[in-house]
C-alpha cells in the first residue's frame, strides 16, 4: 500500500502526526505534501520541527513543486488523505481548482477513481461548506470529518488523537488490531 498524505494549514495538525506515526509503525509506503501555511500551524500544534514529517515520510514535497510524482496519475499511490483539511482545500477539490501540488494531487486521484479521504476542519459550517462537501462527495472524495469518539473511554488528548488516526486507517484497509471496538451497551 501506497499513501500520499497531504497536510494543509487548518487546525489538526495532531491528527496528522499521529496517522503518520501509526503508517510507519505498520510499514506502510508514504509521501506527503505539505502547505506553506500547515508549515506554520504543524510547528505551533504539535511542537515539533517540520523535520519529523521527513522521519515519517519516504518523501516530503512542497505545495509549489507542481511538477512533482503526485501530480501524475502514473505515481501509482492506493490513495490520498488530506489531514487537516482546510475549507479553501476543500473548496479547490470540490472545483477542480488544481491550483498546487496538494489540489492537483487530489484531482489525478478523483480522475484516477482512487480513495481521496478530506479531513475537514471546521465548524461550524456555513451553507458554502455544506455544498462543497457536496460537490467533492459527488466527484468521488471521502469527506472524514476529525470527530473524535468517546466510547473507548480516551484519559487524554492523545488518546483521542491516536483513536481518530487507527479509525482512519482502518477505513483505508489497514488491520489496527490493539483499536478499542464498539461492543454495545449490554
Amino acid at each position: 500500500m501506497r499513501i500520499l498524505v497531504g497536510i494543509t494549514g487548518a487546525s489538526g495538525s495532531p491528527y496528522a502526526l499521529s496517522f503518520l506515526k501509526l503508517l510507519k509503525q505498520k510499514g506502510v509506503s508514504v509521501e506527503v505534501i505539505v502547505s506553506e501555511a500547515a508549515k506554520k500551524v504543524f510547528s505551533l500544534e504539535t511542537g515539533k520541527d517540520l523535520e519529523i514529517l521527513s522521519e515519517l515520510s519516504e518523501r516530503l514535497y512542497h505545495e509549489d513543486e507542481i511538477a512533482a510524482p503526485p501530480a501524475s496519475g502514473s505515481a501509482l499511490y492506493h490513495a490520498m488523505v488530506i489531514i487537516p483539511c482546510t475549507m479553501g482545500t476543500l473548496a479547490a477539490v470540490a472545483q477542480g481548482l488544481a491550483k498546487n501540488l496538494i489540489t492537483r494531487a487530489a484531482d489525478v486521484m478523483l480522475k484516477e477513481r482512487k480513495p481521496l479521504v478530506l479531513v475537514v476542519r471546521e465548524t461550524p459550517f456555513n451553507l458554502i461548506h455544506l455544498k462543497n462537501m457536496v460537490a467533492a462527495t459527488e466527484a468521488g472524495a471521502i469527506i472524514y470529518p476529525a470527530m473524535p469518539a468517546f466510547y473507548h473511554r480516551p484519559q487524554n488528548l492523545t488518546e483521542m488523537v491516536d483513536f481518530f488516526a487507527a479509525r482512519l486507517a482502518e477505513f483505508l484497509g489497514l488491520q489496527i488490531e490493539e483499536l478499542k471496538r464498539w461492543r454495545g451497551l449490554g
